[in-house]
């Protein structure tokens, strides 16, 4: 008599909070049988390090909140011998005042599982709490906040200081964790959540069932709607249905561990999102214009009709011809132009995430003032943040003036120089307000008039006003063409800040001394190649860099 075989019963897709600000074509991949033993790029080494330092965030805050609270505290402990979702029930069961680390249990019906840093008890359910190592409030007034020694929404007030900084994925994270909650039975009334922020001073706490969202919607709204959306992907997928996302580039791809498989596929297709991502290539699509050939067939004069918003019309056209052609820079005008002086500084800052900024690094170049010429640092090897950033940054801030004045007693001229003056900017800013009243510091004023002057340039600027780039615009990009190259292989912003955690010990190790000797040299390549593409764009090499009108 035959055997009978019951048939497999299929799990039921389990999503968790990172899916609702995750590229739709990523849940796709990640919840596809087919895809499981597919290569995947390794993990970007930037994001390697952020997720171990708000790992280390956590930590930290945890053992804070343990020694304030003792006996109303407890953490759901990782790798337990027993389920830590039933642990975690177990604990709200008992009404324990705080739950560290804790797994929710799996809500099958809505298709979510998740955890959450801090449970904290309130009223007769519990409000989930997040802790995070980004900054959550900006100066200004209405923020409802709790200190972080009292982190109850009941003890929270509108502070006069703070105003809430937008982290829409805070808020629907802490909208994942409400439904999960409320699945199990334990949600306190109120749909609100608290973060806990880089600072860890204080809580913020979200109201998210409050129309604070473009168009009046709520963040539960919104989480609603994406979740649903990634829910029906991620099912498809596992169903081995029609695939409801198919791959385009956008910005995230950049750090997708599944952007080789994306890639391929966009290649074989040549793809128009390749040249133009995101919300211009769907547009195209809608257009009927699919791939790169298509849009470089297109004449310029029709460059009017296309809907582009991120990129200008006759750009994108150009664009997919350089693609073709396999071009990694074209000239927009004839004759390029950078602002010169007769005395340049090139300054490029190290920063440390949001903890500050511990490197400026200068190349001085020109006519003769009496200073040595070449690299000069100013740094500081305290961990971040510390006083003694505010000491590297005032030091900076002498020399630099100091060159102007010189320049400016001897009848020169003078400029400085950066790529992309966001982050010099915000931290020039941050570290005179930060620092105010120490010994050499400069006021927010007068970092403010400098900034704002003809005698600070943005080299990105003048870049991406003259060149098209279609493989991008960054340093590491755009000075290969000038005929510049990094003495380290591994040369990048996300590298150095693991360079400098050892460095500086960060996390208890002992500080490596040689790592300090690569930061430096890395950030002498960085104010060196700003200094050699403004001297290549003024010299009569770059004529070699074809011509956009010549395509």
């Amino acid at each position: 008599m035959p055997t009978a075989y019951a048939s497999p019963v299929k799990e039921k897709v389990l999503l968790d909070a990172s899916v609702v600000t995750r590229c739709r074509r990523r849940v796709h991949l990640e919840n596809d049988p087919s895809m499981r033993d597919q290569p995947k790029a390794p993990l970007d080494l930037g994001i390697e390090q952020r997720i171990a330092d708000a790992a280390e965030h956590r930590r930290a805050v945890a053992k804070l909140l343990s020694r304030l609270h003792g006996p109303d505290w407890t953490e759901i402990p990782l790798g337990a011998p027993v389920d830590r979702a039933e642990l975690t029930l177990a604990a709200m069961r008992a009404g324990t005042r705080y739950i560290s680390a804790a797994q929710l249990p799996s809500d099958s019906d809505g298709g979510r599982r998740g955890t959450v840093d801090l449970l904290v008890r309130s009223g007769d359910g519990y409000v989930p709490v997040l802790v995070v190592r980004h900054k959550i409030t900006d100066p200004g007034r209405g923020a409802r906040v709790s200190p972080v020694e009292r982190p109850l929404p009941e003890e929270a007030s509108a502070d006069r200081l703070r105003k809430v900084r937008a982290q829409p994925r805070d808020q629907l994270r802490l909208a994942h964790a409400v439904r999960l909650l409320q699945a199990c039975g334990m949600s306190a009334a109120a749909n609100q959540g608290g973060v806990i922020g880089v600072e860890a001073d204080v809580v913020v706490w979200h109201d998210l069932a409050a129309p604070n969202w473009p168009g009046g919607r709520t963040a539960l709204a919104e989480y609603e709607a994406r979740f649903a959306d990634r829910l029906a992907v991620a099912t498809a997928a596992a169903d081995g249905a029609e695939p409801l996302a198919e791959p385009s580039r956008i910005n995230e791809c950049k750090g997708c561990p599944w952007w080789p498989v994306c890639e391929q596929q966009l290649r074989d297709r040549r793809d128009v999102s390749l040249v133009v991502r995101g919300e211009d290539a769907t547009a195209l699509r809608d257009l009927g214009v699919s791939t790169v050939d298509e849009l470089a067939g297109m004449p310029l004069e029709r460059a009017e009709e296309l809907p582009l918003t991120g990129v200008r019309n006759t750009d994108a056209i150009l664009l997919a011809k350089a693609w073709l052609q396999d071009l990694p820079l074209v000239r927009r005008v004839r004759d390029l132009s950078v602002p010169r002086a007769d005395v340049e500084v090139d300054v490029d800052m190290e920063s440390y995430g949001d903890s500050g900024a511990y490197l400026w690094g200068c190349w001085l170049s020109g006519a003769d003032i009496g200073e040595e010429q070449g690299y000069r640092a100013f740094v500081s090897w305290e961990p971040l943040p510390s006083d003694d950033e505010g000491r590297s940054f005032a030091e900076f801030w002498i020399w630099f003036c100091s060159v102007r004045r010189l320049a400016y007693e001897r009848g020169l001229t003078f400029r400085a120089y950066c790529y992309n003056e966001l982050a010099e900017n915000r931290w020039m800013l941050a570290s005179a307000q930060r620092f105010a009243g120490k010994p050499g510091v400069p006021s927010v004023a007068e970092v403010r008039e400098f900034i704002r002057s003809a005698e600070w340039v943005d080299l990105f600027a003048s870049v991406r006003e003259q060149f098209l780039c279609p493989n991008g615009k960054g340093l590491k990009v755009i000075a290969p063409s000038a005929g510049f190259g990094w003495r380290d292989a591994e040369a990048s912003g996300e590298n150095s800040m693991r360079w400098y955690r050892d460095a500086v010990g960060l996390g208890g190790g002992i500080p490596d001394l040689s790592q300090r000797d690569r930061i430096l040299r890395y950030n002498e390549d960085d104010v060196q190649a700003t200094w050699t593409i403004r001297r290549w764009m003024t010299s009569d090499e770059v004529r070699e860099i074809p011509f956009a009108e010549d395509l």
